[in-house]
């Protein structure tokens, strides 16, 4: 079984970087080895997210809850007022977002057709610690 972490490397990752890579270099007209650089990626890698190839797996451009956190990347990537541990940080609330929305679900089930997606809570949480802290205490 993989962890919703694991599936969110292979699928919601890429799909927020190409997001925020085509933000930046179709509207803001970064070039792509800059964009590279700042999201930790190679040109190529953009160069891929920019044509949807990679990154495409979720159509997160739609999710409207995570646009604010979408916008605030960008817009800081842009004015350079954004360390690569606050990215990390945005990259997570964004993919926190995302899994409470329950838009990983199928992709979980593709990984693993055992897993009811029905009776799964670990993307529906706070966070797993949270969970686990609650359930000791009683």
């Amino acid at each position: 079984m993989l962890l919703p972490c694991e599936v969110a490397v292979k699928s919601l990752i890429p799909a927020l970087r190409s997001v925020v890579a085509r933000e930046l270099t179709q509207t803001y007209g970064l070039k792509q080895r800059d964009v590279a650089y700042v999201l930790g990626v190679t040109q190529t890698a953009v160069s891929k997210y920019t044509r949807h190839v990679r990154g495409a797996v979720l159509k997160i451009e739609d999710v409207e809850e995570v646009q604010p956190t979408i916008r605030e990347i960008v817009v800081s990537i842009v004015n350079g007022r954004i360390s690569k541990y606050e990215l990390v940080a945005k990259f997570c609330i964004a993919c926190d977002v995302i899994r409470r929305k329950g838009l990983m679900c199928e992709l979980c089930k593709r990984s693993d057709p055992s897993i009811d997606i029905r009776q799964c809570f670990v993307c529906h949480q706070n966070n797993c610690l949270e969970r686990q802290t609650s359930e000791s205490e009683e």
